[in-house]
């Protein structure tokens, strides 16, 4: 992208993972990664520690080298290209600015290296852009955190790069301040119409700000969509309990219609909307998330469009403001978990109580997964597992010479 320009480009480039892997000694950190993401998205990685994403994230840079597989930015194969002849930026958690530097010559900085022209004009538009032009004399220690790391955003932006890698840049401001910046990224990015590729753990994180989402989980995509979609419709069970909570039971298909199947949990008959179910024969394994189920005290009336399970025990009730999550625990299914809105002063049950639960049919989903599924990978890539092996492998190694 050209840098000559006095604005803003109006778009990013598109990126494309080509049977992309990484292998480091004793583990695989991705296994065969094919990703599209299309020019001018805000994309987001999400998964748990060691899933992947901030290694994906680090080889999109040209920070760590591919096992196998290509990368495109904008078309263009980058693969064997070094870090700073790609077209990317990158913010990090720890903002990195120089703290003898005004914030002006912290986003002037890479201008100036490249020996770009009107450096300071184009670092006077990025601090506009974030709103802290007012605070160009100012030096980073001057600053609060949230304005630290808006520096650093106009710093990546001020290159134009064609995809700005976001590496959980949020993680270290508080509540209310990630909130507000959430926020300001996306208005930014939508503004911009450069290409974002966001890597986070937050689940709330990722869907307040992304058009698209990929969960991984062990080096591969489990799912990727639109946050309601993801969210509503979850594909596996690491999906459904990593985006949010689940309530998961399994059973086996005993009925089917045109619109539904019905499955026998227990006992007890679980119907599910046979467009929002991936299986429709067989052991299956079925869900409903805990703000979709009503507590009732008395048994409800069993109708055509509702599921009712019960009776069951209230073990713990926990109060968090806007919504009370209740644990009930049914003799068959185990902990089943409910989130009520708090219309009112006080629980709607409590500990010890005989309730039953009940949710629309329509809020219900059926998984992918087969309930029989093994793990991927073997549970052996921790670290410590890792360290072990090259030490038992030392120690043969020593003994046979």
């Amino acid at each position: 992208m050209s840098g000559d320009t006095g604005a803003f480009a109006e778009q990013g480039a598109d990126l494309e993972l080509v049977g992309i892997s990484k292998r480091f000694p004793g583990f695989t950190a991705i296994e065969h990664l094919d990703l599209t993401i299309p020019a001018g998205s805000f994309f987001a990685l999400l998964g748990p520690s060691g899933c992947g994403k901030t290694t994906t994230l680090r080889l999109v840079a040209g920070l760590e080298e591919p096992t196998t597989g290509r990368i495109l930015i904008g078309g263009k194969d980058v693969t064997n290209l070094k870090p700073y002849q790609r077209p990317v930026n990158t913010v990090f958690q720890s903002y990195a600015l120089f703290p003898h530097m005004t914030v002006l010559e912290n986003v002037a900085f890479g201008l100036r290296r490249r020996k770009l022209p009107d450096p300071v004009g184009k670092a006077h538009e990025a601090l506009r852009l974030v709103e802290l032009d007012h605070l160009a004399a100012r030096r980073p220690q001057q600053l609060s955190g949230g304005q630290q790391q808006r520096v650093a955003l106009a710093r990546a932006l001020v290159n134009r790069p064609a995809l700005l890698l976001l590496d959980e840049p949020l993680g270290a401001l508080d509540l209310k301040l990630r909130r507000q910046m959430q926020l300001e990224l996306k208005t930014i990015q939508e503004e911009v119409g450069l290409t974002f590729l966001h890597v986070t753990h937050d689940q709330e994180e990722a869907m307040t700000m992304a058009d698209t989402i990929a969960v991984m989980n062990k080096g591969r995509i489990e799912q990727m969509g639109a946050p309601e979609q993801l969210y509503e419709l979850p594909k596996t069970a690491f999906v459904a309990n990593f985006l949010g909570q689940s309530n998961l039971f399994t059973g086996t298909v005993v009925g089917t219609t045109s619109a539904a199947i019905s499955v026998d949990v227990a006992g007890q008959s679980v119907v599910v909307p046979v467009a929002r179910s991936h299986r429709h024969a067989g052991d299956v394994t079925v869900g409903v998330r805990p703000e979709k189920l009503s507590l009732h005290s008395e048994a409800p009336v069993a109708g055509a469009g509702r599921n009712v399970i019960g009776p069951a025990r209230v073990i713990d009730v926990s109060f968090s403001g806007v919504s009370t999550q209740y644990l009930i625990a049914h003799p068959a299914l185990g902990t089943i978990v409910v989130f009520a809105q708090n219309m009112a002063f006080g629980p709607v049950a409590h500990v010890g109580e005989e309730v039953w639960v009940s949710w629309d049919v329509e809020h219900g989903f059926g998984l992918e997964d087969d309930p029989g599924d093994s793990p991927r990978f073997a549970p052996d890539t921790d670290t410590k597992s890792i360290a072990a092996q090259r030490h038992a492998a030392l120690v043969t190694e020593l003994g046979e010479a």
